[in-house]
């Protein structure tokens, strides 16, 4: 069995490539009708998140219902990731020392995703 996060965005031919420029990772396009992208993996090393349009996935409303846990592995990566979800975004928590040696912040991206970032110290 796998799990993936699965984000469904307005113009995801457009949304996706904002996420591989903020994470990093290779972009697979799954599904197009002409020129829309329908539907997209980002493969981030062994970790694959699924984007759907809002045209195929239809949802009902933007919620905070799902979060994305991100354990990452650098503070700088840490960083850059907050500031480009956090630019046009919200942040919820801001960056604060978490009780296990490291950062924490939650911030909701552009696309009303909420990102729970994680950086653990050595």
């Amino acid at each position: 069995m796998m799990a993936c996060p699965f984000i469904v965005v307005d113009n995801c031919k457009e949304e996706i490539k904002y996420y591989r420029d903020v994470l990093g990772g290779e972009i697979n396009i799954l599904r197009k009708q002409g020129d829309e992208v329908l539907n997209a993996d980002l493969h981030l090393g062994g970790v694959t998140i699924k984007f759907g349009d809002t045209q195929a996935a239809r949802p009902s409303l933007k919620g905070d219902y799902v979060r994305v846990f991100l354990k990452i592995e650098t503070e700088e990566a840490f960083r850059h990731i907050y500031g480009q979800f956090a630019a046009g975004g919200h942040i919820n928590t801001d960056v604060y020392e978490a009780p296990f040696n490291g950062l924490l912040a939650v911030v909701t991206d552009r696309n009303g995703v909420c990102w729970v970032l994680s950086y653990y110290r050595e």
